[in-house]
């Protein structure tokens, strides 16, 4: 993991967030086209940290996108038709996904992969699913209710989405990681020194955090947040 993320960092950054759709919103029988298409407005996965607020994201440096467990195959009914979209239009999952991700994130260095096989999911996989999911973690009409999908229908798989990022997010979360620590007087923990750690080191490492903090800005004055840390 950490060769892989260094392949997504660079200019100073050493830091990527995990994100994910877990499961992946598609319906039965759904291709890929079809449901990159119906999130054209938001990207349908989530930061994996629960302190963060929801919000847009539409910006990142580097990426690696890998999909699981959605149909590969373009639609028979597209065969020899004019694409109705750029997606449909797109030769293999992997150029579908890529050009979706070139759509939301502009200028960025992105990876995608597209995997057949899905997440498996059967016992002793936490059943914390919407009892709306089929057993392959597929949506269901919800006029469909809860007579197919009941609580003893245990989800076996899901298509499910996971990403690695390095993107303006993590300033926020490290420059509050730096607010925090700094807040903190290390001199009243006489363990913390116990264990060999310095004053002039803790020190060091908070000016490296801050630093690093900055190297996921995406222009020149931030939002402000800094400049008032320095005025407490």
């Amino acid at each position: 993991m950490v060769h892989f993320a260094d392949s997504l960092t660079f200019s100073g950054r050493k830091v990527v967030a995990a994100w994910a759709s877990l499961p992946f919103p598609a319906f039965p029988g759904s291709s890929l086209p079809d449901i990159l298409s119906a999130h054209q407005q938001e990207v349908p996965w989530k930061l994996l940290l629960s302190s963060w607020r929801e919000q847009k994201v539409s910006c990142c440096f580097a990426q690696s996108v890998v999909l699981r467990g959605v149909c590969r195959e373009r639609p028979s009914s597209s065969v020899g038709r004019q694409p109705r979209t750029p997606l449909h239009g797109c030769e293999s999952p992997e150029e579908m996904l890529q050009h979706y991700l070139h759509t939301h994130f502009p200028g960025s260095f992105s990876t995608a992969h597209v995997l057949q096989q899905p997440c498996d999911t059967q016992p002793p996989f936490p059943q914390f699913f919407s009892p709306l999911l089929t057993r392959q973690g597929f949506l269901q009409d919800k006029a469909l209710g809860h007579s197919s999908a009941g609580p003893n229908r245990a989800v076996q798989s899901i298509p499910m989405l996971a990403a690695l990022q390095a993107s303006p997010v993590l300033h926020e979360l490290l420059l509050g990681l730096w607010q925090d620590l700094r807040a903190r007087d290390v001199r009243r923990w006489s363990s913390f020194f116990t264990a060999g750690v310095e004053q002039d080191d803790f020190q060091q490492a908070l000016e490296e955090l801050r630093t690093l903090s900055q190297c996921y800005e995406t222009g020149f004055g931030g939002d402000g947040s800094e400049d008032e840390a320095d005025s407490d």
